[in-house]
């Protein structure tokens, strides 16, 4: 068993904060403030108000978590476009 193990809830984001921070609420109705996790700013995966997000705490603190996982909305986004060769 591991020495701390992370609980991972999912809730969606209401309110952006300074520094990479977001308040999240999650689905039992508790809110919290959570980070981006680093795989998440490396790869610069935006999130907005009204996302859904899966939050990993440790269960040491039940006020701060870390985002790990953004979930994808609906919509084809930007339309792709590719280089044609003459």
């Amino acid at each position: 068993m591991a020495k701390e193990e992370l609980l991972t809830l999912e809730g969606q984001i209401d309110e952006i904060l300074p520094d990479g921070r977001f308040g999240v609420m999650l689905q039992n109705n508790h809110r919290i403030i959570a980070y981006t996790a680093g795989k998440m700013r490396k790869f610069r995966i935006r999130s907005i108000v009204g996302d859904s997000v899966l939050v990993e705490m440790t269960p040491y603190d039940l006020s701060k978590g870390r985002i790990v996982y953004r979930e994808k909305i609906g919509g084809n986004g930007p339309p792709k476009v590719r280089n044609k060769r003459r």
